[in-house]
């Protein structure tokens, strides 16, 4: 059988490697808007209406607008904006987050693809909230380092085109210093926690790769977990899947750094626990490409899912050492 799919907004960052990865598949057709019809509000609303699923890779309110325009019951979305991560109705896109969330992902009508720092942030602290290592209430602290990329078209334009008015030779930036990320509330809702954690985001000199991290004062959690035990909880809530992976202690401790473009052009996501037991200290590390399995990458997965073709059809390349 072959789907029909519309990425409305395949010019953009996203758009763009979300047509990638699916272009030559045999069981999907893509359909397009012809240029001058993309801001044409009725071609736009025949073509939501006339495909199998439609991907969002818009701004916010340019998605609003577009999921108000599909008004066929047949016609399912994914929305890789920020948009509906955490509105009623849409099923979260992280297949990964519990045991049954594939099976919601497989039969949502609308399923909200997860932010970057957000998909990563999520993956290490949700199994370490709902086993109690870590409290509801604690005080969550998140820092994290992007390529540029990341923010779209207009950061790419100021870090790579030297005849922007706005270009940067900056090496390294942190940002979001007025404490309100847009992955912030995200991060919150799907960790299970009670109050923001305090993120603080970073770009630098690289195009496109990811490093978030959790730092943990394991001496003031209330059950005064060790490393072994943080690593454990997540290798237990991972096992099995194959886009995330959780490196052993062992293999932790044999790294001297980690290299925030260690994962480009893959969809894996690789946890790391790094810990100092006598110290009572143990920071969580999470490596992604930031358009991978934090964009198009994790769309493309939930493509095949709701589709229900294989999950890793156009996302097999790894570049991740086997330890």
């Amino acid at each position: 059988m072959t789907f029909k799919v519309f990425i409305d907004g395949a010019v953009g960052t996203t758009g763009l490697q979300i047509r990638t990865r699916l272009a030559g598949r045999d069981d999907i057709t893509l359909v397009s808007l012809a240029e001058a019809d993309r801001k044409n509000p009725v071609r736009r609303r025949e073509v939501l209406n006339s495909v199998d699923l439609v991907v969002l890779c818009l701004p916010d309110d340019a998605a609003r607008e577009a999921v108000a325009l599909i008004d066929s019951p047949s016609v399912r979305v994914i929305d890789a904006s920020s948009a509906h991560r955490i509105a009623d109705g849409w099923v979260y896109g992280m297949p990964e987050y519990a045991a049954d969330q594939r099976g919601k992902i497989a039969v949502a009508k609308r399923v909200s693809n997860p932010g970057c720092y957000a998909i990563t942030g999520v993956s290490m602290l949700r199994p370490l909230v709902a086993d109690g290592l870590i409290p509801r209430d604690f005080p969550v602290t998140i820092n994290a380092i992007s390529g540029y990329s990341g923010g779209g078209k207009k950061l790419i334009s100021d870090f790579e085109d030297s005849e922007s008015p706005d270009y940067s030779q900056d090496a390294f930036r942190v940002y979001g210093l007025g404490l309100e990320h847009k992955h912030t509330e995200e991060i919150r809702v799907w960790s299970g926690l009670d109050n923001r954690p305090l993120f603080v985001p970073s770009i630098a000199r690289f195009r496109q790769g990811m490093l978030v991290q959790v730092p943990l004062q394991l001496w003031s959690l209330p059950s005064k977990p060790n490393p072994a035990d943080i690593q454990a909880s997540l290798a237990a809530h991972y096992a099995g899947f194959r886009f995330v992976s959780v490196a052993t202690l062992a293999q932790t401790s044999a790294i001297g750094a980690l290299e925030p473009e260690a994962a480009n052009g893959t969809n894996d996501l690789r946890l790391h626990v790094f810990g100092n037991e006598a110290q009572g200290q143990a920071v969580i590390i999470g490596l992604i490409d930031n358009l991978g399995k934090g964009a198009s990458g994790q769309a493309v997965q939930n493509i095949n899912i709701m589709l229900g073709c294989d999950e890793t059809a156009g996302l097999e390349k790894t570049v991740i050492p086997a330890y």
